[in-house]
């Protein structure tokens, strides 16, 4: 094991228990040819094992730090190309190789997993598949139902691109230093054909955003000045109705009923 100090800012967990790791890549099943990019390398205890099935990795690491450490990590396991970046500015849709779909994989820090994942998915067209290992808070999120408590925007939002799921939880003890929470390691696997495509994600995503910032409140209050009742008509929603309660085919409703009255995010004259 690495001497390398964990960085709170960076949200540094490391993963070093070896029988979670064999699962994970078992759960994976890497093969070589396969175009996979992991996010937050950190110590390397999942990148070697990647690389020695893959042959060849792409890596990408916040802390510097962490460079040298990685290499020695991997040296002799096969062709290693490491990437200090930060993800969240990273454009996935570059790693593509000629018709082949990228796999990430990645241990999330706690502190960005929720950016982290509305970027990753955002290439969600350019990707076969992704494996995260998350806080088991935002993976229950992810995989929630209307309805459901921890049904929210980030719910809505992944649904509408990807398959959600949850494979095993993972306890906090496999970890350096030990999190205060469990996690989940997630499958995310984006979906080919849907029943329903927004015309502009931006506007979905406008009107969903909205709509759980004030959860608490009827979507007519939520959602005034951006939805007008003409548009809850026609996209068939109770304007009294709760933001938890309308799924993400009412939620796309909403959103063409917007489009169609003109603008992406057109002000209503009350």
């Amino acid at each position: 094991m690495s001497r390398h100090r964990p960085r709170r800012r960076f949200g540094q967990n490391f993963l070093y228990d070896t029988h979670i790791l064999r699962r994970m890549i078992a759960s994976i099943d890497p093969r070589p040819g396969q175009r996979c990019i992991e996010i937050g390398a950190g110590l390397g205890a999942l990148t070697r094992p990647l690389l020695e099935r893959l042959g060849d990795l792409v890596a990408i690491e916040l802390d510097r730090d962490l460079i040298e450490p990685l290499i020695r990590r991997c040296n002799g396991a096969g062709q290693l190309e490491i990437i200090q970046a930060d993800a969240l500015k990273v454009d996935f849709a570059c790693f593509r190789r000629g018709r082949e779909k990228l796999r990430v994989i990645g241990n999330l820090p706690y502190n960005v997993a929720t950016p982290l994942l509305f970027h990753t998915t955002s290439f969600a067209a350019h990707l076969q598949d992704a494996h995260f290992l998350l806080q088991k808070e935002v993976v229950e999120r992810m995989a929630a139902s209307a309805g459901q408590a921890s049904y929210g925007r980030l719910s809505v939002m992944i649904q509408y691109r990807c398959r959600v799921e949850p494979l095993f939880d993972v306890h906090p003890k496999a970890f350096r230093p030990v999190p205060k929470v469990i996690s989940t390691w997630v499958r995310l696997t984006p979906l080919r054909r849907q029943p329903h495509w927004a015309r502009s994600e931006a506007r979905l995503a406008a009107v969903v955003a909205r709509a759980f910032a004030q959860r608490r409140k009827t979507l007519r209050n939520a959602l005034r000045g951006m939805v007008s009742e003409q548009d809850f008509k026609a996209a068939e929603v109770e304007p009294s109705a709760r933001p938890e309660t309308l799924d993400l085919e009412h939620y796309l409703r909403l959103a063409e009923a917007v489009a169609k009255r003109g603008g992406e995010d057109t002000p209503i004259t009350p």
